[in-house]
């Protein structure tokens, strides 16, 4: 009989190619959500009904799962506090090995705000009594084109910097292999990236020459990468996250590139390029 497996964030891009791969593999599943209409209908999955910081209701849904695959919430400022809860739900429910999705790097004193939360949320892991499997993912690929303003200039302080990014499916693909074998990647840190690393120069060339759209890359100082954030009007930790996220490719810190994605898939890592004419 299958191991039960729950699959976090099956709603969005990743968790949801990850659960799509392993019911069509055969592999029971748990779907916790917070909103059951939107759950994915798949062969061999149940939606459960739950928030990561709702510690009761996320114990019942992980309740008889072997192995969780949780995707990272959303951002928000309370998003350490949301997981934490869910990971000591999942203690309490007798999850016995979590796989997590992490940034690059994750560190206590991280150039890219976020990271530290991450760093948070592995420290946490680490001390659960669980087994885990760390998906220290690059930045996505997938996103990159978003970054460009409606004029298509991408703006930020990341000077000559280099990302070496990752795609979201192959995130997707590693992540299928660890949960269907998890005992073989327990106590395992894997830092995803793409092929390559780019410059947002580089990048933004890229996406001109694959979408048609003419983008360019514009650098700006951190005091000027702040002051043109102001009128979104978002909180300050916000702003501290969007400007760090370039702030941390200035620093290196996105820069290394790996082979795990080939080494654990058997399929080399997408490009850019790839990725966008994928989405087209």
């Amino acid at each position: 009989m299958n191991k039960l497996v729950a699959v976090s964030g099956s709603t969005g891009a990743v968790g949801g190619a990850v659960a799509r791969s392993l019911s069509a593999a055969g592999l029971t599943l748990r779907l916790p959500v917070r909103n059951l209409g939107r759950a994915p209908v798949l062969a061999g999955a149940t939606a459960a009904q739950c928030s990561y910081a709702d510690r009761a209701a996320a114990a019942a849904a992980l309740h008889g799962v072997d192995t969780l695959f949780m995707v990272s919430a959303s951002e928000a400022a309370d998003r350490v506090s949301q997981h934490l809860t869910f990971v000591d739900a999942a203690r309490d429910a007798g999850v016995r090995h979590i796989v997590y999705t992490s940034f690059s790097g994750a560190a206590a004193d991280a150039t890219f705000t976020l990271g530290r939360d991450h760093w948070a949320t592995e420290e946490h892991m680490r001390r659960s009594g669980m087994e885990y499997t760390f998906l220290r993912d690059n930045l996505y690929l997938d996103i990159l084109p978003f970054l460009a303003d409606d004029g298509g200039a991408i703006r930020g302080p990341a000077a000559d910097g280099r990302v070496a990014g990752v795609a979201r499916a192959d995130v997707a693909r590693v992540a299928d292999v660890v949960l269907q074998d998890p005992a073989a990647h327990a106590g395992r840190t894997y830092e995803l990236t793409g092929p390559e690393a780019l410059t947002l120069e580089e990048a933004a060339a890229i996406i001109t020459a694959e979408t048609g759209r003419t983008i360019s890359y514009e650098p700006e100082t951190v005091e000027e990468a702040y002051a043109s954030r102001q009128h979104f009007g978002v909180p300050g930790w916000q702003l501290d996250a969007w400007v760090s996220t370039y702030t941390a490719i200035a620093a290196g810190e996105v820069a290394r590139t790996t082979t795990t994605v080939q080494d654990l898939t058997g399929r080399r890592a997408m490009s850019l390029a790839e990725v966008l004419r994928d989405a087209s």
